[in-house]
């Protein structure tokens, strides 16, 4: 099958003409082996036991070649790294290491970071331009400009077909089968996640259908703020399965080291105060597909309008919201700009994502799953464009429109489907 060529090819295509060592980091199934695959000339599998073997006796021998040589789940065999990081040190040529990792090493590991001597550049599920849907008419580059210039563009693409891809999710692998077997494939995910990636870490899980229910839990809650203790309640209340919140924290924090969390950090502007501003991340997992799966919605329930309770929407929100949130990562990263949210404490305002260019002006991006714009939907953007004058550089409405405009307001609508790079 021919490779599909992903936004970070783009960025391959600067770095390895310069850089002696790229670390391609993700989640398993996101394309990382697919991509670096392209541009290597030799490759070690390290999930393939005997060369795992192989190069864990002798991490040297990757080393022997002289063109790209690509090691395949480093993490499996850590001293790899170091001996990547000492061979750039001796004057490694660009273009001479990929490393790909569906898990970075605990904070205590004895590996050296690698920093300033190798770059680390994270690949997440396909974006939705990269799902070539439609041919995208409005750039976030050219949003971020802050030309404010006007928007066009008409999509075919209705909720329906958003619901879809949610399902569908953004796993190459995933999205190629077939409906019918789709969900079986993710439920192989998760539990490969369960029984088998998580012990490649060194973790100890004695329960594992504890962990899995607190994954569960934790895809019940994409795209809020709710506290741990929260989240588990509100999704196995009384339940003897719910895990105690250090053991949660300690899932936490393991499943974020495998990107299979993927949690939205809270924006701290440096360059001015905003009272009240909270400082919880936003819970999404790696694909907002994988908590529809958790949590056992389909197209038919997400349709009607169910799901798990405790959002001010619907659970079909919070899906999209996460699909327009992992889209846009994938392009601002490819712009060079840092992704946040913005809430104040008690929610009486929030913007869903700040997009933040590196002199920290902001482009704000609210996601809403409906094909109607009511003045509630841009309420907290032209807010915020209120409270930061000539800070914020555009204002977004992404919603499941059929056509691209600007409001008298200054707000930009954008359907998903027509959002690029």
């Amino acid at each position: 099958m021919a490779y599909e060529r992903r936004l970070v090819d783009e960025t391959l295509d600067r770095w390895l003409p310069e850089l002696p060592a790229i670390a391609l980091e993700g989640a398993k199934g996101v394309g990382k082996t697919a991509t670096a695959s392209q541009r290597a000339k030799e490759t070690f599998s390290l999930d393939r036991q005997l060369t795992r073997q192989s190069v864990a006796d002798d991490p040297e021998i990757i080393l022997g070649g002289k063109a790209t040589t690509f090691v395949d789940e480093w993490q499996l065999v850590p001293p790899v790294w170091d001996v990547v990081r000492r061979a750039v040190d001796d004057g490694a040529e660009p273009g001479r290491f990929l490393l790909a990792g569906s898990a970075s090493l605990p904070s205590d590991a004895r590996v050296h970071s690698g920093a300033g001597r190798m770059v680390r550049l994270l690949i997440r599920p396909m974006s939705m331009p990269e799902r070539d849907l439609e041919s995208p008419t409005v750039s976030l580059a050219g949003l971020l400009s802050g030309s404010r210039d006007r928007v066009s563009g008409t999509t075919g693409l209705a909720t329906s077909d958003y619901v879809d891809e949610i399902l569908r999710t953004g796993f190459p692998a995933i999205r190629r089968a077939g409906s019918s077997v789709r969900g079986d494939l993710l439920d192989s995910y998760i539990d490969r996640i369960v029984d088998h990636d998580v012990v490649e870490t060194g973790a100890i899980v004695r329960r594992p259908e504890t962990l899995r229910s607190w994954l569960a839990a934790y895809g019940a809650a994409t795209a809020t703020t709710a506290s741990y203790a929260t989240v588990l309640g509100a999704a196995t209340p009384g339940e003897s399965v719910a895990p105690a919140k250090r053991t949660a924290m300690g899932y936490r924090d393991l499943l974020q080291r495998m990107w299979v969390l993927d949690p939205l950090p809270a924006w701290v502007p440096t360059f001015a105060h905003l009272d009240r501003l909270g400082q919880s991340p936003k819970h999404h997992l790696v694909d907002p597909g994988l908590a529809a799966r958790l949590v056992g919605a389909n197209q038919s329930s997400l349709i009607r309008g169910e799901g798990p309770s405790g959002y001010d929407g619907t659970f079909l929100g919070a899906l999209f919201e996460s699909l327009v949130v992992q889209t846009v990562r994938v392009l601002a990263q490819a712009n060079q700009a840092r992704t946040s949210h913005m809430r104040l404490q008690g929610g009486d305002h929030e913007v869903d994502i700040i997009v933040a260019r590196q002199d920290l002006k902001v482009l704000a991006i609210e996601a809403k799953v409906s094909p109607i714009v009511r003045p509630a939907d841009v309420a907290h953007l032209n807010w915020l464009d209120g409270q930061l004058p000539g800070r914020v550089v555009d204002k977004v409405l992404v919603n499941t429109g059929d056509r691209a405009f600007r409001r008298p307001d200054g707000v930009a609508v954008v359907p998903l489907a027509l959002l690029g790079l």
